[in-house]
């Protein structure tokens, strides 16, 4: 879990989309109920304080499907190994799948602690 925040940021293995502008290996590098870090091995075309609909694939062992989230950049960093671009979450439809994800790596991170 990272720390400093007013809600904690998970540490993930899911994989991120957002259909015809982020596609491929995007790992999700961090994420909580207010917003996620998604790095990207490649320059992502996205444009600051825009909103998109990124969708969030978790990683095998949780057994939660992929959802989509409606979120916005809130920023971007881009480097010659890639980019990686701070979120805000505005929404998710199938919210009760993204409660279930994010509550899997509260309680998996509260393993890593012992």
């Amino acid at each position: 879990m990272l720390e400093n925040r007013k809600h904690p940021r998970y540490k993930t293995k899911a994989l991120a989309r957002i259909a015809d502008i982020l596609e491929g290996e995007n790992l999700v590098k961090d994420i909580s109920i207010t917003g996620c870090c998604v790095e990207s091995p490649a320059f992502a075309e996205i444009m600051p304080s825009m909103i998109y609909q990124l969708e969030i694939i978790p990683e095998k062992n949780s057994k939660i499907n992929n959802f989509v989230m409606e979120v916005e950049v809130k920023w971007l960093r881009s480097s010659g190994k890639g980019s990686a671009i701070g979120f805000g979450i505005l929404s998710s439809p199938k919210g009760e799948e993204f409660q279930r994800y994010v509550d899997y790596l509260a309680y998996r991170s509260s393993l890593d602690d012992y």
